[in-house]
């Protein structure tokens, strides 16, 4: 692939951006101004690892960014290593680069070397910071962060979301450090409630201009884990569906055939598969017909098997393993439930929403789980589906009974499942949300600097505050009111959001 010519800024120690100096590079304004032309800053996307078979949530939100024009870039920190990848990564216009240390050993060693030559000032206090955090992966990061900088001086980017703060987000915040490009984080789960030290979780919240997490429930977990650094900088974006990919399907009527509780998941302590397996052996000494089906694999796998044959239920439950996520849509529509009764491990590693649920929801299929983490917010029991305590088999049991003797509670929550998913959790709706997070945040990193000043006028009635924009802010002017006077240009959002990440960003650089 080509590289284009260097358009990323870096601030001077001081709070101001300044272009890249010595290093030969043309004054990246004009291209920014196209950008804001254009509509959309051209986003880097940084992940642990691209594809990957579990992380569905990404890939659908890839796509649905680049339905709505965004420009990506994607950046993979780990070499994938599944054997079976989503057809729909495809559909993903985006080009891909691995940035791992496997795979690119020399040419890591040789960007650190140049990137320390260009700025050793930066890069040696970047570095001690990170060695300062006592673990090796961080470390790792950052060399990773110094050769993804150097990538970054010869590409027109000029924006960085990660997902996951245990690797991506370290990456991009080393970056930050190293070259000043913005950058902006999802947290999901076990990185939020396992993997990061409360140090490094504020550490990357307080230079992240966005903190985007799936639910509220880790919404108000990160609130009180990153305190003042987290500051108007906390979004709750629900994962989204492309709801074209889940038929709709009625309840299905029991006939001769056992129905079938379908459950997906990898196979790991949290999502309570023991629970289930012991719940079937319930609803077999009560003389249920049923058939239990777990795709998926993982480490826990040859003790659930055996726990299947310890209880006798051989002829009840069925490991499917792996499959592509195609065949796992047809069989949404065949089975007759769906159960994933999520628990909080041992070690505090939890679901957020588990992706698995909305698409059971979107296909018509009943769900029976618990109340952990945020499921309570895509199902409330008895409205969506039905909800039973964690490490409760026999009410999970029961709950499993009580749909298996009702059809028409079955058909009832099936339809308001869907139509929850089709109101929450579409891949067009929080897409846009997502992208909207994007050019508010890069419109406030970039409006600073020193060529003219302006007063932003708030939609939502917020006072104004005068700033110092830097190059001609093409996008705004389109949108500034007749009333106004030359110097005074409008959000064009128009959401309180918005204002105050405007705001928050612009604050202090006026003067």
């Amino acid at each position: 692939m080509g590289h284009n010519q260097e358009t990323s800024v870096r601030g001077d120690g001081k709070g101001e951006l300044t272009p890249h100096k010595g290093l030969g590079l043309p004054d990246p304004d004009s291209h920014r101004v196209e950008l804001q032309r254009n509509g959309q800053p051209n986003v880097g996307f940084v992940v642990c690892v691209w594809p990957r078979l579990s992380e569905t949530f990404i890939l659908n939100e890839v796509i649905g960014l680049e339905r709505l024009g965004a420009r990506l870039r994607i950046f993979s920190i780990k070499e994938p290593k599944d054997r079976l990848v989503h057809a729909k990564v495809m559909d993903v216009r985006a080009p891909v680069t691995c940035i791992s240390i496997e795979r690119n050993k020399k040419a890591i060693w040789l960007a650190n070397i140049r990137l320390f030559w260009r700025q050793p000032v930066r890069y040696s206090r970047t570095m001690l910071e990170a060695m300062g955090y006592g673990r090796l992966r961080v470390v790792r990061r950052f060399f990773q962060a110094s050769y993804l900088a150097e990538i970054l001086l010869r590409e027109p980017l000029t924006y960085l979301h990660a997902h996951f703060a245990h690797t991506s987000a370290l990456v991009c915040m080393f970056t930050h450090h190293l070259i000043g490009i913005p950058y902006s984080f999802t947290a999901h789960a076990k990185d939020i409630y396992v993997e990061t030290p409360r140090e490094l979780l504020r550490a990357e919240a307080k230079t992240a201009r966005a903190v985007v997490t799936c639910t509220e429930y880790n919404r108000r977990y990160l609130s009180t884990q990153v305190g003042s650094a987290g500051n108007g900088k906390l979004h709750c974006i629900y994962h989204g569906l492309d709801l074209s990919r889940f038929k709709f399907c009625s309840a299905r009527a029991l006939d001769a055939e056992p129905p079938v509780i379908l459950s997906v998941a990898r196979l790991v302590e949290k999502k309570g598969l023991n629970d289930l397996i012991l719940a079937a052996d319930i609803l077999r000494q009560r003389g249920r017909r049923f058939q239990v089906e777990i795709v998926g694999d993982g480490p826990l796998r040859q003790s659930l098997e055996a726990q299947v044959r310890g209880l006798g239920l051989n002829g009840h439950v069925r490991f499917l393993g792996t499959l592509p996520h195609e065949k796992l849509c047809r069989i949404y529509q065949r089975v007759c439930l769906f159960a994933l009764p999520c628990v909080v491990a041992a070690d505090g590693d939890r679901d957020g929403i588990p992706n698995v649920l909305l698409e059971a929801m979107a296909s018509g299929v009943p769900v029976v789980s618990t109340s952990v983490s945020g499921i309570p917010e895509v199902i409330r029991s008895g409205a969506e589906g039905l909800l039973v305590p964690p490490s409760s088999p026999a009410s999970l049991a029961d709950a499993l009974d009580r749909l298996l003797s009702s059809p028409e509670l079955r058909e009832r929550l099936a339809l308001a499942g869907r139509a929850k998913i089709e109101t929450l959790f579409s891949i067009e709706r929080n897409s846009a949300q997502l992208l909207s997070l994007f050019e508010q945040v890069h419109f406030a990193f970039y409006v600073r600097g020193k060529w003219e000043r302006m007063k932003i006028l708030y939609p939502c009635n917020d006072p104004g505050i005068d700033v110092r924009a830097r190059g001609p802010a093409v996008r705004l002017k389109s949108s500034i009111e007749p009333s106004h006077s030359s110097n005074e240009i409008a959000l064009g959002h128009g959401s309180h959001a918005g204002s105050e990440i405007a705001r928050r960003e612009l604050e202090g650089f006026g003067e």
